[in-house]
Order: C-alpha cells, then sequence, then structure tokens
C-alpha cells in the first residue's frame, strides 16, 4: 500500500508539488529560528558564565544584596580554605576566585601630570599561576588584540575601545585610584602590556584587567575574594546539577544569622538568566505551533483544491465498492508520506542555513554600542540534535490535519449519484 501512494506521490506532481513545497518551506523556517534562538540564548548563557556566573556563583549575604555596587567590603575571607573545601566536596568542578572592581585611570603625560582620565570597570582572576584555566576559559589569547597577555605582576591588559578613548599605547604607565576593602583611598601604577577586545560591548568600552594577586594587594584583599565561581566538568552547563549542588551548599548555613555567611547561587538565580532560558524555550515552542497553524490552514485549502480535482477519482473507487474509511485512511497515509518527503527537505535546507549561520553570524555591534548586557556582539545559531527531528512536528501533523479536514467532504459523498456523474 506504501509502495503505490508513494509511486502515485512521485508520478502524479499536480498532487504532491505544492504540498512539498509549502512544507519545505515551513520546516525550513522552524530549523532556521529554532536553530537561531537556540545559539543567541545559549551565547548569552556562555558569555555570562564566563565572565558574571559562574555554572554557580558563591558570595556572602551581604555581597548579594547590594551586587551591583560590587560592595568588596562585603568580600569572602579565608577564601583559600572555603576552596579546599569546596573541591574535598565537589572535586570534578573547577572552583576560581574573581574580583570585580571600581575606578579610575589615570594617564600621565610625559611630565608626569595627568593628560586623561577614565572610570573603569576592573576584572581579576587567575592568569599567572601556571595551572590555571582562567587564560582558556577567558579565551585572552584569542581576544588580544595588540600586545600580550601579562606574564609579571604589574602588568594590566586595558579594552581596545577603551584604550583609544584614553589614548593609551602598549607600554605606557597607568595609575589605577580606588578604593580598597576598608574604605581606604589606594593608587598604584600599572603598565600596560596588551589591549583586549572580547566582542562585549558592556566590557570592552571599560575594561581593566589584572591578575588576582595584583588586585588583592591594591585592595587590601588578601585572603579574600568578592566571588568564587564554580564550573562543571569541561564547562559544560547543567541546570538540575547546578540547582542540586546550590541547595546541599545552601543547607549548611541555613540557620546561620550572619550576614557575611556564604551562599552559593545557581546560573539561573542570577542576573534575570532564568527568563532568559524561559523566553527562549517559549519562543522556540511558539514557532513550532504557529507553522503547524499557518501550514494546516494552507495545506487544508490545497487538499480541498486537490480533492475537487480528483473528484471523479473518489466516485470511481466508491462506485467500485470501495469503503469511504478506506479511501480517508489512504489520503492520511499519503498524507503523512508527502509530510516526510517535505520535512525531510525543509530540515535539509534549514540545516544548511543554520550551519552558515553558526560559521558567520550576524554582527550586532552597531546595537551593542549603548548596551550593558553581557551579550556577544555577532549573534550565531547552533546546530543541535533537536534540529534534526523538530521540522517533522510541523511538517507531519500540519500535512495530516490539512488532509484530515479537507477529507472529511468524502464522507458527504452520497453513492446513490455517483453513477450519474460517471455518466457524464
Amino acid at each position: 500500500m506504501i509502495r503505490f501512494l508513494l509511486k502515485g506521490i512521485l508520478r502524479d506532481k499536480s498532487r504532491s508539488v505544492l504540498p512539498i513545497l509549502i512544507i519545505s518551506i515551513g520546516v525550513a523556517l522552524t530549523v532556521l529560528l529554532s536553530g537561531y534562538i537556540k545559539g543567541v540564548f545559549g551565547d548569552v548563557i556562555t558569555q555570562n558564565a564566563r565572565f558574571e556566573t559562574g555554572h554557580v556563583k558563591i558570595m556572602t549575604r551581604a555581597y548579594a544584596e547590594n551586587i551591583d555596587q560590587l560592595p568588596n567590603d562585603a568580600a569572602l575571607l579565608e577564601t583559600e580554605a572555603l576552596i579546599g573545601e569546596l573541591k574535598t566536596e565537589y572535586p570534578d568542578m573547577d572552583f576560581v576566585q574573581r574580583i570585580k572592581f571600581g575606578g579610575l585611570i589615570d594617564i600621565p603625560d610625559t611630565a608626569g601630570n595627568s593628560k586623561a582620565q577614565g572610570p573603569t570597570i576592573g576584572l581579576s582572576f587567575d592568569i599567572l599561576s601556571q595551572n590555571t584555566n582562567e587564560v582558556k576559559r577567558m579565551n585572552l589569547k584569542n581576544s588580544i588584540v595588540q600586545g600580550r597577555i601579562p606574564q609579571n605582576r604589574g602588568e594590566a591588559l586595558i579594552g581596545e575601545e577603551f584604550s583609544k578613548k584614553l589614548k593609551v599605547k602598549i607600554g605606557d604607565v597607568v595609575t589605577f585610584f580606588g578604593t580598597t576593602m576598608n574604605g581606604s583611598m589606594t593608587f598604584y601604577a600599572f603598565k600596560i602590556c596588551g589591549t583586549i577586545k572580547f566582542g562585549l560591548a558592556a566590557l570592552d568600552k571599560m575594561a581593566f584587567i589584572i591578575d588576582l594577586k595584583d588586585a588583592q594587594m591594591v585592595l587590601d584583599m588578601e585572603d579574600a575574594a568578592g566571588e568564587i565561581l564554580g564550573f562543571l566538568p569541561n564547562d559544560v552547563y547543567n541546570d538540575m546539577k547546578t540547582i542540586e549542588i546550590s541547595e546541599t551548599f545552601n543547607q549548611k548555613y541555613k540557620n546561620s544569622t550572619d550576614e557575611f555567611a556564604p551562599v552559593m547561587k545557581p546560573l539561573k538565580a542570577q542576573n534575570d538568566l532564568e527568563e532568559v532560558f524561559n523566553y527562549g524555550e517559549n519562543m522556540s515552542g511558539l514557532f513550532v505551533f504557529l507553522f503547524i497553524i499557518a501550514m494546516s490552514i494552507v495545506l487544508w485549502n490545497t487538499g480541498l483544491l486537490g480533492g475537487l480535482r480528483r473528484y471523479k477519482e473518489f466516485g470511481i473507487r466508491l462506485a467500485l465498492g470501495e469503503p469511504k474509511s478506506g479511501i480517508y485512511r489512504s489520503m492520511i497515509l499519503e498524507a503523512i508520506l508527502v509530510g516526510l518527503i517535505g520535512s525531510c527537505i525543509g530540515t535539509l535546507i534549514g540545516l544548511g542555513g543554520t550551519l552558515y549561520m553558526q560559521e558567520v553570524g550576524i554582527d550586532i555591534s552597531e546595537y551593542m554600542k549603548e548596551s550593558t548586557m553581557i551579550m556577544p556582539n555577532t549573534v550565531r545559531s547552533k546546530i543541535s540534535s533537536n534540529l534534526f527531528y523538530i521540522g517533522f512536528i510541523p511538517g507531519v501533523l500540519a500535512m495530516v490535519i490539512g488532509n484530515a479536514l479537507s477529507g472529511i467532504g468524502i464522507y458527504k459523498r452520497e453513492t446513490a449519484r455517483l453513477f450519474k456523474e460517471l455518466e457524464v
């Protein structure tokens, strides 16, 4: 039966070309949009994990309440001991210290007088240790525009856009002004060894990056850090795992009244990322639903037109004694075959477009100049396993629904009139 229907589909182009074309376009758009949403929201999650949230983040309760102010006066103390405990409990995870700070960068002239100043967002992490994973995680080597990565204490990286604004060159000595953990003023001279561009507008235009030990010295934060970030093995995020780890950790300090007690938050509980997760999932589902509805309506009308063209064929089959239910089932089976053919073609087209978008991407840097979001300047699609089958849902379902609706007309045929129609 299937072979018979398949031959009919392939030989009768007027029966199959238009439905296959409609399904292919709809499925291709479904795959493209799903891959695009997956890529964009995936990049947002990845970038936030690298620069802001980690897969989990540990900080004091007081720091968490005022995190937007970078309150290093509420930083974690005795961090080496705390990380030792964490590595014992979660040996597969990588825990790293981060210090974020604000301040002012002063550029002196040849006479030592100030020629330019600018506010900065400082970021410090372990750059100089031999076994550090932070250089790779932050993609420092590929993000360097000029110069090199810091190799000695007292060296710093500055954002490429920031350096152009302040007219800073490689080898220049700049002075950082800020406040220490204890609230006193601090200033320290750093040698600029390179400029960097992460592709994050919010960071590139004000970035000042130094080694963790330098930040601890300048800010009077010996054996202290504003945040401890935890990353799962291979830096692959697992939502359920991070929630489980956070709940287990926080249970130990549940009854503590100390505002400086540590608290752990999973990635989704930070920077409103849970809303981003849910929005991405809802949008993907919405696109599939809308395409099912739209294609079902189009294919319903196509089925009606096809039914009119095959009006005589159905009449002959009924006159020969074939039951109405048998004709209806054959139409549904035919619809499934057409849906599968169109879905295969559309999926291949969609995957090709998604692959191109994954490699090339869309540059949105012009729209991100004033943004403070941690989001890449180039958005890309992402090929994932669900793209290989997600298009078959609207493709096959819409074709079946369309033909099921249009095929109802078969049951309205009156056998008594068939012979009179066939005489014409």
